[in-house]
């Protein structure tokens, strides 16, 4: 029985996958325990080695200072990230080596090496400073997922100019808030964008965002269809600022602490969060991931499926592989268009070995079918990767057994993280056997615990809790931009630990599961059930590729639960699914955990980058104001 004011762990989960022997036999981090336990008892002095890989200015004064809630890494060193991606690559004899691979929605393609990215980069790094940008300055780049946007991003970071992407295609309000939370001086865009065939007008949204902006300059254009119609007199055309610039730009000597970039997190309500990220503990810790974690070597090809809109596209996509000195590929568009086989396309023709991925493509994958898969030779591909969203077991089993050919040539493994970690906090690696259902368990750095609203650690397995991070690591956030009272308020709702906001349990093990936000916990009769626990079991059921549950206000029981669900293509929804699926939940979580209401949906609302929006659910059933729904895709 759930005890009142717990989440029990209702998932019945048991078995393991083991990691094929090649994998394991091959995988940079061999021994996880240890590397954990090392980063535990002598962290500056692993992150000290760590950071010796790389190339500095200036080495440190000092490791590592904490005066909570506030800290710093790599004390008076000085860099720029963007050394270690280009220079040091062009250098060491690999600027013929393929940096980007880029896709079109359309199948157009391009190829960067390191030596063409690093002139580029420097070419829109000078054009930059002939607009007066210099360091410190904040920019603005509103664009599509291509390689202008990410050498958009590596030009700012040159010049040691602070850059913040926007979601390319989010709103005039949105884009204009942010514009002015950063006191941007220059917007970089794109005429316009591409999803699923249609064209997205950013150009336009840009005007009407800055129309009325005295503190933007300069708009710079990248015109995709040609001279732009009806150009502002703010406005700079990209191509052109590149031929008129050279490609010799040095590096801006940057502080280890000196910004990076701000990135804009949308919360379900207020002001969205500016969160801030710097050069030399960012460069290191997630160089340190996508090398231990992706295990991504050197002649590999690596695609991530995310966009430079979001977390994962700046630290996996832009930054840390080009700094780990890997090929990278990314496609602008929907994973399904312009034909459902287009991932299996994908991975088959570059040979693919490394992906990194979010649980709701798997699960539009698995929507179509097996077919697709079986058309196309995946052999290439040894290591998926998935966060964003809790992985539920059915998608990791099918994709296991579809994609990785049931561990014959490839492997499936979760991973946790947000924006203001930079990269991943808790993991199963390539060595540790998966546990379906559960994220794994810390990576080295992330001192991670499960505690109760008044901070007290719970210890007893499969128990819900709230999860904290105990101690900063090198790519934690250092500030929300203009506004530190709130990143004190992330260290001191409970005091001594940053509060991540999402409920979780761990298991026996060690193994975490994260069940989801702690405002999406459901309160059945007293009973506290995460949402992310019947929503895996619905999607457990063979009938069904994607579910999202929510609370209804009930005068008995206080909340009941509605579930709205997305069938596999070839089922049909009918009062008999109804009933199938009632059952199915109750014969895996228990008769308190089954929805009293069930609706079938040809899709789920979901953000851009692919979490659901149990949010806009709920506002639709009950009537109420949805809040910021820029993030909704289309």
């Amino acid at each position: 029985m759930v005890q009142q004011g717990q989440i029990d762990h209702l998932l019945q989960e048991t078995g393991q996958i083991m990691p094929p022997a090649a994998l394991a036999e091959q995988a940079y981090l061999q021994d996880h325990a240890a590397a954990y336990q090392d980063s535990m008892d002598n962290p500056e002095e692993f992150w000290a080695e760590v950071a010796n890989e790389l190339e500095w200015f200036k080495p440190w004064d000092k490791v590592f200072q904490w005066d909570y809630p506030t800290f710093q890494w790599f004390v008076g060193a000085k860099c720029n990230i963007t050394h270690n991606a280009l220079d040091r690559h062009v250098s060491n004899g690999n600027k013929n080596k393929a940096a980007f691979i880029w896709l079109g929605e359309n199948g157009e393609e391009r190829v960067y090496t390191y030596g063409r990215l690093s002139q580029s980069v420097n070419r829109f790094a000078n054009g930059l400073r002939s607009l007066g940008v210099k360091k410190g300055d904040r920019v603005v780049v509103y664009m599509p997922l291509s390689p202008e946007g990410a050498i958009a991003m590596l030009a700012c970071a040159r010049i040691g100019a602070v850059h913040s992407v926007v979601y390319a295609g989010f709103s005039v309000g949105s884009l204009k808030d942010r514009i002015l939370d950063a006191q941007a001086k220059v917007v970089i865009t794109a005429d316009v964008g591409y999803r699923r065939g249609n064209e997205v007008d950013l150009k336009g949204i840009c005007d009407q965002a800055v129309s009325d902006m005295d503190l933007v300059e300069h708009v710079v254009v990248w015109s995709r269809k040609g001279a732009p119609e009806n150009p502002t007199p703010k406005d700079v055309d990209f191509e052109q600022l590149m031929a008129d610039s050279s490609i010799h730009c040095p590096a801006e000597e940057m502080d280890s602490e000196d910004p990076l970039y701000i990135l804009y997190t949308s919360g379900t309500t207020g002001k969205p969060k500016g969160v801030l990220h710097v050069h030399g503990g960012y460069m290191v810790g997630t160089y340190y991931h996508f090398k231990n974690f992706w295990d991504v070597k050197h002649n590999d090809v690596f695609w991530c499926m995310s966009d430079i809109g979001w977390v994962v596209g700046h630290s996996y996509i832009v930054y840390a592989p080009l700094v780990a000195g890997a090929t990278t590929v990314f496609r602008e568009g929907a994973v399904d268009y312009p034909h459902p086989g287009v991932f299996y396309e994908t991975v088959e023709k570059y040979g693919v070995n490394v992906i990194f991925t979010a649980p709701t493509a798997l699960r539009m994958l698995m929507r179509y079918g097996e077919e697709y898969a079986l058309k196309y030779d995946l052999t290439s591909l040894r290591f998926l990767t998935c966060a964003g969203e809790p992985l539920n077991p059915e998608a990791l089993k099918w994709t296991y057994e579809f994609i990785c050919g049931n561990g014959k040539w490839g492997h499936i493994v979760d991973n946790w993280w947000q924006t203001e970690t930079g990269g991943p906090c808790l993991a199963t690696t390539a060595t540790m056997p998966v546990k379906p259902g559960r994220v794994g368990k810390p990576l080295p750095g992330a001192l991670m615990d499960i505690v109760d609203r008044e901070g007290q650690p719970i210890t007893e397995p499969d128990k819900g809790g709230l999860l904290v991070i105990k101690r900063p690591f090198p790519h934690f956030y250092r500030t929300v931009f203009g506004d530190p009272e709130r990143y004190d308020r992330d260290w001191n709702t409970i005091p001594g630990v940053y509060l991540t906001g999402d409920v979780a349990l761990r298991d026996a093990d060690g193994y975490y599961m994260v069940v989801g936000r702690a405002d999406d916990v459901l309160n059945v009769a007293g009973h506290r059930i995460g949402s992310a626990e019947v929503e895996s079991a619905l999607v457990s059921h063979a009938a069904v590729a994607e579910a999202a549950v929510i609370g209804k206000p009930d005068d008995i029981r206080g909340e009941i639960i509605k579930g709205f669900v997305t069938l596999r293509v070839g089922q049909d929804p009918s009062d008999e699914m109804i009933d199938a699926l009632k059952l199915h939940v109750r014969n895996e979580l228990g008769p308190i955990a089954v929805p009293a209401e069930l609706e079938f949906m040809p899709v789920l609302p979901k953000t851009r980058s692919g979490k659901i929006m149990r949010r806009l659910l709920k506002a639709n059933e009950l009537g109420l104001d949805p809040g910021d729904i820029t993030t909704l895709e289309e």
